[in-house]
């Protein structure tokens, strides 16, 4: 398994396991863990589609990564965070 491979399975895996945990109610999307997996798991997508070339998926995953940073800030000016 290559660099790219194994720095995008987990990111990969970083957020099926947010979205699965705020899916079946075990985590919610206003905690910092959330928008922690989805920053880190965003995060490290964005670079192994860097490492491979393919400029679409940089795109999503580096929004995606933006868009969760967004959410972290909003959860810690709100104190929203349950945990």
């Amino acid at each position: 398994m290559n660099y790219s491979t194994l720095i995008g399975t987990l990111g990969v895996a970083m957020l099926l396991l947010a979205f699965f945990l705020n899916l079946f109610g075990l985590l919610s999307q206003r905690t910092r863990m959330y928008v922690w997996l989805n920053i880190a798991g965003a995060g490290l997508s964005c670079i192994a589609s860097m490492l491979i070339h393919y400029l679409p998926f940089v795109i999503l995953e580096g929004v995606w990564c933006l868009v969760a940073i967004t959410g972290l800030l909003r959860v810690k000016r709100r104190g929203q965070d349950p945990v």
